[in-house]
């Protein structure tokens, strides 16, 4: 069972899983963008945001926080590769950053999207 394909893929979700718990549990930026989330779903709850609402707000949530993990797989990988400052390496850690910006935009307009209309 061990090495079946069924198997194979309990244990890369085991891998999986693991590495959320060690982001929530070692990283800061996905600390802060978890309490953040756990302070939007509050709000979904207070208001009582619509089902679509609910997809939208989840699937932002979602968005943000995968690029905060691969941003800090990047981060990691490229400290590894080359610990001392390079132009090249600054350039990919600064690339990596702008996506979990336009994450966190994209996540802002669909938060105001939502809950604009409840809140005025």
């Amino acid at each position: 069972m061990r090495d079946s394909f069924l198997g194979k893929r309990i244990r890369g979700g085991g891998y999986a899983i693991k590495g959320a718990w060690l982001l929530l549990k070692h990283e800061p930026s996905i600390q802060v963008q978890f309490a953040l989330a756990i302070i939007m779903c509050c709000l979904g709850f207070f208001f009582g945001i619509t089902k679509t609402e609910w997809l939208f707000q989840i699937l932002a949530i979602g968005l943000i926080m995968t690029a905060e993990g691969l941003n800090t797989a990047v981060e990691a990988m490229a400290d590894f590769v080359h610990p001392d400052f390079h132009s090249k390496i600054g350039h990919i850690k600064d690339v990596a950053a702008g996506a979990v910006f336009i994450a966190a935009i994209t996540a802002v307009i669909i938060g105001g999207i939502i809950y604009f209309p409840y809140i005025f």
